[in-house]
């Protein structure tokens, strides 16, 4: 959440630590880069979803420029698309995204190269702007002809790509008897198979073709602020969810839990997205908290590294070829925040880099896209060796806490307030 998630972001006194690492179970020599497998690059490529085609907030698109005219780069189309922090999902030619005002959130589809407004889609809702903008902060899911959204108070709806008419619509809190949380329901929608998960007080699989339940947790949660990560393990289709007390490993097709592992912020928010590499779970929370790395053995999760040296307050952090990029510290300390480069492996601090404050980055085609707190957009090498940004410019001003995503060489960008650029990347 944001990305999400964002959480919006409970601006309250922070807990800011600052340990070493604490080793626990370190992973075998050359064990990640093991695991990585070459990957395949295109020209263009949609970015579908929260956190791009895989969940990862990576893209292989070589079809863009990482660098900007003197100028700083084109703007194709801006958008007013009221309050909120809900990134933009690109498919099939069209962008989707999401805003609040007049007392309605909105559900846009605009032409992704053109910015013309194909259709829109509102209904009430509640703001939800305690200690910040409000808005919705769940990103929509395109999945073939069908986008699933859902907003800060639970209303979840699978309209039509193409038209935004309504295929079906469900309301969290009645059909989970869960209450709204805090900063209400930020999770964007994953989808598994024929299942749409979302952690919602209660992790919930629903039947993306009609709404109906087909399992969820007897255990109610204090839900989190992220989304759930489907993963492969050992022949099993499995979820990882953070939500607000644990880190929670479940059975894809029926919701039953495989594992458990106590995650507790001083503030009961944690935004982050679990992001699963073979058998490790890498996960990292604000409020002094930090990161940890686990790996699922034998239906147990061991510990191999905790630290506080990278502490997604409402971004997450973003693995490339063997190091994890993400934004250290809280949103209302911005000053003070970095942009840290960790081994994945060791939870080593390779370089920190302060300037974006309390920003976000995605990875595309082994490049940092970073779009800091104040509108600064920044592309640098995405390397162990420094931040060397090739590009850097204002885009956007206010507010801006949300993930940016590229797709076919154009980038997209929104603040709380409701602009979204449209920005030129193509070479």
């Amino acid at each position: 959440m944001t990305a999400k998630t964002l959480l919006a972001a409970a601006l309250a006194l922070a807990l800011v630590g600052c340990d070493a690492a604490a080793e626990s179970n370190p992973l075998p020599e050359g064990y990640v880069a093991a695991l990585v497998k070459p990957a395949e690059k295109v020209a263009g490529a949609d970015w579908p979803r929260y956190l791009g085609p895989l969940g990862t907030g990576v893209s292989h698109e070589t079809g863009w420029s990482a660098e900007f005219p003197e100028d700083g780069p084109k703007k194709l189309w801006t958008a007013k698309i009221g309050t909120g922090f809900c990134s933009i999902a690109i498919a099939a030619g069209k962008a989707y995204t999401m805003g609040h005002a007049d007392g309605n959130d909105t559900v846009f589809a605009f032409d992704a190269a053109t910015g013309k407004e194909i259709w829109k889609h509102s209904y009430p809702c509640e703001l939800v702007d305690n200690l910040h903008e409000g808005g919705p902060a769940a990103t929509p899911t395109v999945d073939g002809n069908r986008v699933y959204t859902c907003s800060k108070e639970g209303h979840v709806f699978a309209l039509d790509a193409a038209t935004g008419d309504v295929v079906w619509k469900a309301e969290l809190q009645t059909l989970l008897d869960v209450k709204m949380p805090t900063w209400g329901f930020s999770g964007s929608p994953t989808v598994v198979g024929d299942l749409l998960v979302l952690d919602a007080g209660r992790v919930v699989g629903l039947r993306k073709a009609t709404g109906e339940v087909a399992w969820k947790t007897e255990d109610k949660f204090k839900p989190g602020y992220g989304s759930a990560t489907a993963f492969d393990h050992n022949g099993e289709k499995l979820l990882a969810v953070l939500n607000n007390e644990l880190l929670l490993v479940l059975r894809a097709k029926d919701g039953s839990e495989v594992a458990r592992q106590e995650w507790v912020t001083s503030f009961d928010t944690s935004a982050c997205t679990p992001f699963v590499l073979g058998d490790t779970i890498f996960i990292s929370t604000g409020y002094g908290k930090g990161a940890g790395l686990f790996r699922l053995v034998d239906g147990k999760l061991e510990l191999v590294y905790e630290n506080k040296s990278l502490r997604n307050h409402i971004n997450n952090s973003i693995f490339h070829d063997g190091c994890v990029y993400g934004f250290d510290g809280q949103a209302n300390q911005s000053r003070t925040c970095k942009l840290v480069c960790m081994d994945y492996q060791t939870g080593e601090v390779k370089w920190e880099e302060r300037g974006l404050g309390c920003g976000s980055l995605i990875v595309v085609d082994g490049k940092l896209v970073c779009l800091g707190d104040k509108g600064t957009l920044a592309i640098a090498p995405a390397t162990p060796e420094g931040f060397k940004p090739t590009a850097k410019a204002d885009v956007l001003t206010g507010k801006c806490w949300t993930t940016p995503a590229l797709s076919h060489g154009r980038i997209y960008c929104r603040n709380a307030e409701g602009d979204l650029v449209c920005l030129d990347a193509s070479k």
